[in-house]
């Protein structure tokens, strides 16, 4: 059974704070209210057309997350229980149920966090043409989809919706926040990405790279928004994997793949998604719950 579909949220009450590629975001007394719509981006455009139920498995599949890597790092999760929220949130709550977050407000920092465990993507595309990725040398020979010997950690800076995010190096992110916190925030990556990725192979998902996003609450670092969803990360199956080329994929890459067939800009406005794409997008992403989790919508 498909929900009604959320593309975007009014909660005249409450203040927006912010809407973001697929989050609107509001101020909740001392704490935030994170409310996971059904939009979809590629390519840094948010699409027309809302992919149903997304939402509910993203916050679904990043609650996973945040419990079993809570041993690494705090996160800013405080309740999933519409229930639990404060009073103002009452009149919403039949949009809030299994799409939204009680959250910690945090003071985000001002990089994305991009782990790779494979080369893929914009990460190849670098490789082609430098040998590296965000300043970070690679071995000579690696094909597409290779499995690099060791995670790397690959920052970008954080774009705005309409906006491309760009690979950096490790001493950008270090100017852009500090020495202490540029180590603490790339080590944690790491170990992140490795006790996701070990966890995910079980299932027979290869976590290929994703990315971490950090803020500050009280001069301690958390981890926030999202965690290793496939907004966020490239989930290929485990079954199918074979260097030299693209790879199946559980996630937004078939999306994409689609797009890159099309005579379309990479900027707005997005092209109309066909019906079957849609279906095909939401089956992935449920597939990806389904093997994480071993729950459904």
């Amino acid at each position: 059974m498909i929900d009604p579909i959320v593309n975007e949220t009014n909660f005249s009450s409450l203040q927006l704070l912010t809407r973001g590629k697929v989050r609107d975001i509001y101020n909740v007394g001392n704490n935030l209210l994170i409310v996971a719509t059904d939009r979809i981006s590629a390519f840094d455009v948010i699409m027309d057309d809302p992919v149903p139920d997304k939402g509910k498995i993203l916050t679904k599949i990043s609650v996973y997350w945040f419990r079993k890597l809570s041993s690494i790092i705090a996160n800013h999760l405080i309740s999933l229980n519409p229930d639990e929220y404060p009073d103002e949130c009452s009149p919403y709550k039949e949009f809030l149920i299994g799409r939204s977050m009680l959250v910690q407000k945090a003071k985000p920092l001002p990089v994305e966090c991009v782990v790779r465990g494979y080369i893929s993507g914009s990460g190849w595309l670098e490789y082609k043409k430098t040998g590296s990725v965000s300043g970070v040398p690679l071995p000579e020979g690696l094909e597409e989809s290779s499995k690099l010997e060791e995670p790397i950690f690959t920052p970008s800076t954080k774009g705005e919706p309409g906006t491309h995010d760009e690979n950096i190096s490790y001493d950008e992110v270090v100017r852009l926040t500090d020495e202490k916190t540029a180590r603490v925030i790339k080590d944690t990556s790491l170990r992140l990405y490795e006790e996701g990725r070990d966890l995910a192979i079980k299932s027979g998902i290869i976590i290929a790279d994703t990315k971490f996003e950090f803020g500050i609450v009280n001069d301690k670092i958390i981890l926030i928004d999202e965690v290793l969803t496939p907004d966020s990360s490239r989930f290929w199956p485990a079954d199918e994997y074979k260097a030299g080329g693209p790879q199946k994929s559980f996630d937004k890459q078939f999306l994409r793949d689609y797009l890159n067939g099309l005579n379309w800009s990479k900027q707005p406005p997005p092209p109309k998604l066909p019906p079957d794409i849609i279906k095909i997008t939401r089956e992935k992403y449920l597939e990806v719950l389904k093997r994480l989790t071993g729950e459904e919508i």
